[in-house]
């Protein structure tokens, strides 16, 4: 038997009187399987929600035994039932008993059954349940009826989410939409945060599934898809827009796939089948979701991603909410979830609301992440699901030390983190204790802590911090979260800005380091088989002298009357310093010709970041006030060790005894030439490493402003001379009966140094 044309349509209206009636929830379960059983001449309708264990459980039935709700189960996986929920794929067999996965349960009396329907229960392409049809008689389910049963269950899935079904089972029983859920990713950036789930882009809820008039309905779609284009048509023509690049191919992916017209007939057909033009969005949306779900096929999955985002803008501009998204629903508390975000996304949070960042992507290097780690707020990345899992409001645990993520974590769980939290601010205050002690070591050696930063909210840290200045401002920050060229005037206001703020204390401004992993999106470059070896920094710059001389003439003029120290990064031969001279010189006779207030000082340095100026570095003293080491590339250089490669990072110590000679050398270099040294990577920030920098003989290092007072308090307990000694032994045996870090933390244990 098969049921008429407009039994689907009926179907659909009689869920919508229906879910505005006062029922309770088991009732309005028990009446919706009637309703579906009764519009589809169905003799049995089922629906089994799927639980935090992975079992899907029959939460009520109309044809099948009545006493087998909320007893009969099935694993995740396991029957006909189970395969739909794992693949997230719709069932419609003739003779369900021959398929391979059939699996019969006693307690239901479903054994007379042959044809079968079953679709997901879908939420932002995760499966909560099952939705089933089932008849006596060979037959299979037509298209119309597909579409109407797969439109109840987007129903029952906000039932699910709206929290309507908890307590419906035997007690303990928890759905798996409310269970705890562990990511494990990668620590991006320092800190624990506790609060509450903000999704980046808010998933927009549909309420109005039913449309009254179908064409209106279509007449709206077609608009809403008018205006999508049109806005994506205005993305492409923008002037302050480079004219290639990756921006640009994703952009015209987004143009391919907005025009593309099976997905406009698909979002057409579900209009037409009832569904109004937002709802349809959803419902096309989430069959895409699903699919990648399971798809292993990155670029295929890619390609899916684009579709998804671009449903998401259509959802926005349906209910007419096109603008500004990001922000929407931000608390005191609010981590933010997202797959992927932008530095200047972040930068539009108010600080003082985020706890912390959970991102689906990221890398060490993303813009999002450095500027995070400058902002302070702890962040873990490849945290994958972490999207659809999530619902606005969910508790959440941010994890930046483990790189770990708990979402709607268990109360024993939450007051682990708690504590974890209260140790860690007893400890900010014991360094904040710290803030005005000089950094002098216990045998009398002074060091300077220096602060790296790269944006004005770096700045206030800098006396929060009790920082001797900053010691590495890395000016390509301004460039990477801006959407065009910063013009000179917006450069000059930054520079001065950043030297007002040191009040007097040395600022060390490093020139663009743009190139390798820093693209900036409105200046072309060329793909690069091994762009960290490549066309970056100096060498960039002095190929693109305006590029250059605009920032130096901005650096120049903001620091007019004040001393300005100016350092270039990735030298690799003397005649790019010494092109470099040039080009600052030239800018500054060119500002004095025509009035404008120079530095009363100006001094220049290089960074040692290229293994090569380990053979020249007298001659590089002659041409320079000062030098930096970038400890982070010359490790990586010196080593042959990709930082970012997983399965290397970790074999290699920067505290080993060859790195820490060539960084002797550096040292006894600077020495000879009256040429002060500071060190301004990582290991700078990190006690121990820190340690064994001063037992070399540095005093003048750089870190962020977080590590500082850890790496005081290491300070404050050093005998520097001591271990200087210690180091000195070291470095000049030929078979060391232990490594240089053996070393360090033998030392620190038994001098009771906190590292």
């Amino acid at each position: 038997m098969r049921s008429d044309s407009s039994g689907p349509r009926m179907l659909m209206r009689r869920i919508r009187e229906l879910m505005a009636e006062p029922l309770e929830p088991q009732a309005r379960l028990d009446e919706i399987v009637r309703q579906i059983a009764a519009n589809m001449v169905a003799e049995v309708c089922s629906l089994y929600v799927l639980r935090a264990d992975g079992v899907l459980e029959l939460y009520a039935t109309e044809g099948l035994n009545p006493g087998s709700v909320h007893l009969a189960q099935l694993r995740l996986g396991e029957g006909l039932v189970g395969t739909i929920a794992a693949t997230a794929r719709a069932l419609n067999l003739q003779d369900a008993q021959k398929h391979p996965a059939f699996t019969y349960l006693p307690e239901t009396g479903e054994e007379i059954f042959l044809s079968f329907l079953g679709v997901p229960i879908l939420r932002a392409g995760r499966t909560l349940g099952v939705l089933v049809v089932q008849n006596k008689e060979k037959r299979t389910y037509r298209d119309e009826e597909i579409e109407a049963l797969e439109t109840v269950a987007m129903v029952v899935a906000e039932m699910i989410a709206a929290g309507s079904l908890e307590g419906l089972s035997r007690p303990g029983v928890v759905l798996d939409l409310s269970r705890p859920v562990h990511f494990k990713g990668i620590a991006l950036a320092d800190g624990i945060g506790l609060g509450h789930v903000v999704l980046h882009e808010p998933r927009v809820v549909v309420t109005n599934l039913f449309n009254e008039d179908a064409e209106a309905e279509v007449s709206r779609l077609d608009r809403a898809v008018s205006n999508l284009r049109i806005s994506i048509e205005d993305m492409l023509s923008r002037r302050d827009m480079a004219a290639e690049g990756e921006h640009r191919a994703v952009l015209e992916a987004y143009r391919m796939f907005a025009h593309d017209r099976g997905w406009v007939r698909r979002l057409e057909e579900a209009v037409r089948n009832g569904l109004t033009a937002e709802a349809s969005v959803e419902k096309v949306q989430n069959d895409m979701r699903a699919r990648m779900m399971h798809m292993t096929d990155p670029y295929l999955r890619e390609r899916l991603h684009d579709f998804d985002d671009l449903a998401n803008r259509l959802l926005r501009e349906l209910m007419g909410r096109s603008g500004d998204m990001f922000a929407e629903g931000s608390s005191g508390d609010a981590v933010i979830v997202a797959r992927s975000m932008g530095a200047a996304e972040l930068l539009d949070y108010r600080r003082d609301q985020i706890r912390g960042l959970v991102l689906e992507e990221g890398a060490p290097t993303s813009h999002v992440v450095i500027v995070a780690r400058a902002l302070g707020i702890p962040v873990v990345g490849q945290a994958k699901g972490a999207v659809s899992m999530s619902e606005k409001g969910d508790a959440i645990i941010v994890d930046g030390e483990e790189g770990s993520v708990h979402l709607r974590p268990a109360a024993d769980i939450e007051s682990v983190f708690a504590e974890r939290v209260k140790f860690r601010a007893k400890r900010q205050q014991r360094y904040l204790a710290l803030r005005d002690v000089p950094a002098r070591t216990r045998d009398g050696q002074d060091v300077d802590l220096m602060m790296n930063a790269g944006l004005l909210v770096d700045l206030p840290q800098l006396e929060a911090a009790g920082a001797a200045g900053i010691g590495l401002f890395r000016t390509e920050l301004q460039f990477m979260i801006a959407s065009t060229m910063p013009k000179t005037s917006d450069q000059e206001r930054l520079y001065a800005a950043v030297l007002d703020a040191a009040n007097n204390k040395p600022v060390t401004f490093r020139t663009l380091d743009i190139g390798g992993d820093k693209v900036l999106p409105y200046l072309h470059q060329s793909p690069e088989e091994n762009p960290a070896l490549g066309y970056r920094a100096l060498r960039l710059a002095l190929d693109r002298p305006g590029l250059m001389r605009t920032q130096l003439r901005a650096l120049l003029k903001a620091a007019g009357g004040r001393e300005l120290r100016v350092m270039f990064p990735m030298v690799t031969d003397l005649n790019e310093m010494r092109q470099a001279r040039d080009l600052i010189s030239r800018e500054f006779k060119h500002l004095t010709r025509f009035g404008h207030v120079m530095p009363r000082r100006l001094k220049l340095g290089a960074m040692i970041e290229v293994p090569s100026l380990l053979f020249q570095l007298d001659e590089l003293m002659q041409l320079v006030d000062f030098v930096s080491i970038g400890s982070n590339d010359l490790f990586q250089f010196f080593s042959a060790v990709d930082r970012g490669n997983a399965q290397i990072a970790g074999r290699f110590d920067d505290l080993s005894t060859p790195f820490m000679r060539a960084l002797r050398e550096i040292l006894e270099a600077a020495k000879r030439n009256s040429v002060s040294v500071t060190l301004c990577g990582e290991m700078a920030g990190r006690p121990l490493s820190a340690m064994a920098l001063i037992g070399l003989g540095f005093r003048s290092i750089s870190m962020t402003s977080a590590a500082i007072g850890p790496v005081k308090a290491m300070l404050v307990e050093l005998d520097a001379e001591a271990l200087h000694r210690r180091i000195s032994a070291h470095l000049v045996e030929k078979h060391p009966k232990q490594t240089f870090r053996q070393l360090l933390e033998e030392f620190a244990s038994a001098n009771s140094i906190p590292c």
